[in-house]
């Protein structure tokens, strides 16, 4: 399990630049679901639409979003997001 909130260890990782809206979204839920309670996904996305769809629908569902810039490529964000419960 993570220590941190964004310690920098996910405990699982996605990269879903590419994928397009809602498939990115429900990738990610269903990676969620695989997870413990205050455990960490990392979700590489495309900056945009995408970004603001999965990061809408993860915190409307309870889950914490950190949203911070893709550290190798421009036009792509990285959220960290702590799976509800935790």
């Amino acid at each position: 399990m993570s220590s941190g909130w964004a310690d920098g260890n996910p405990d699982a990782q996605l990269d879903l630049r590419g994928i397009a809206c809602p498939l990115n979204f429900i990738r990610t839920k269903l990676a969620l679901e695989r997870l413990l309670p205050g455990q960490i996904l990392q979700v590489d996305l495309d900056r945009g639409e995408p970004q603001q769809q999965v990061t809408q629908g993860l915190e409307s569902s309870g889950h914490g979003v950190i949203c911070c810039e893709h550290p190798e490529q421009q036009g792509a964000v990285r959220l960290l997001v702590r799976c509800y419960g935790g």
